[in-house]
């Protein structure tokens, strides 16, 4: 039998101590600061593309579009009554580079071609995929995709890219520009698509760094006259006049890209320094 001492010495060694609470002598700790430039809003709902916030926004497609606000370049785009043209202004990031190599326009048909703007590495692959998905369609149906049909492509796969944790959206916008070719009919066509996966036909347009002010300038001159029908010089004379109104300075043909369609030649075409030159001496004539 197990002596008394034992027994009281177990019994005191699982009887609870009385739990004493010291008094609160210093204040409490701080909460945790936040990272810089995020603020309690977006907390948690800018890390996962497929989170909505209470607001209802998704902020990482937000971030793409900051993406291609940031890259320093913008890009426009006018549809004229038998033509269509893109330019974008053109800087060589580095003095070893070779000039030629730096480009922003890209043919993805003969007939159809697009300026990116935005992350360059995101501009590539979106092109390769478009070119991919135009010579699919001609392959499957014998004759060469519609412009609105690629830019509605376009859009779609940008889609995609907002709605799976394991992808992220592509920090580039694309101007498509074509020729629809339908019978003995011609028509210039000209859309945009964005990050979000939206796309629409416009008549002028713009995107990138200065994409506000851009399209100010198209507004401004589309509601001073309506009806306007512009011919080629006057298509390629507007968009230039776009780009030195927002550069603020005279512009130079090798600070430029400028690529056409037109209804009696629907291929998609660089213009040379020389007939860049000869459109910014004739505007400066006008004026």
């Amino acid at each position: 039998e197990e002596p008394a001492a034992a027994r009281q010495a177990r019994s005191a060694t699982f009887t609870a101590a009385p739990v004493v609470h010291a008094p609160r002598t210093s204040a409490p700790a701080p909460c945790a600061r936040l990272p810089r430039g995020m603020s309690r809003g977006t907390t948690g709902y800018d890390r996962h593309i497929t989170i909505f916030s209470p607001e209802g926004r998704l902020y990482q497609v937000e971030y793409a579009f900051k993406a291609i606000q940031t890259s320093g370049l913008t890009s426009v785009g006018v549809r004229g009554v038998d033509c269509a043209c893109v330019a974008t202004q053109k800087k060589v990031p580095d003095k070893l580079h070779d000039p030629t190599s730096v480009t922003n326009m890209h043919k993805i048909t003969d007939t159809i071609g697009v300026v990116t703007t935005g992350i360059v590495p995101d501009s590539r692959s979106s092109v390769r995929t478009l070119r991919e998905e135009a010579a699919e369609f001609k392959f499957n149906y014998g004759y060469d995709m519609p412009v609105q049909s690629l830019a509605k492509r376009a859009a779609d796969l940008s889609q995609v890219y907002t709605q799976f944790a394991y992808m992220r959206p592509l920090g580039v916008s694309l101007i498509v520009i074509g020729i629809d070719v339908e019978g003995e009919t011609k028509t210039p066509k000209l859309f945009r698509c964005d990050p979000a996966g939206y796309f629409a036909g416009y008549k002028a347009t713009a995107s990138g760094h200065k994409e506000q002010e851009a399209n100010n300038f198209f507004e401004k001159k589309i509601k001073a006259d309506p009806s306007a029908q512009y011919d080629y010089d006057e298509t390629v004379q507007t968009a230039l006049a776009c780009l030195q109104s927002i550069v603020g300075a005279d512009l130079k043909a090798s600070d430029v890209e400028l690529c056409v369609v037109r209804a009696d030649n629907p291929k998609f075409m660089a213009l040379t320094d020389a007939e860049i030159e000869a459109q910014l001496t004739a505007m400066s004539e006008k004026d």
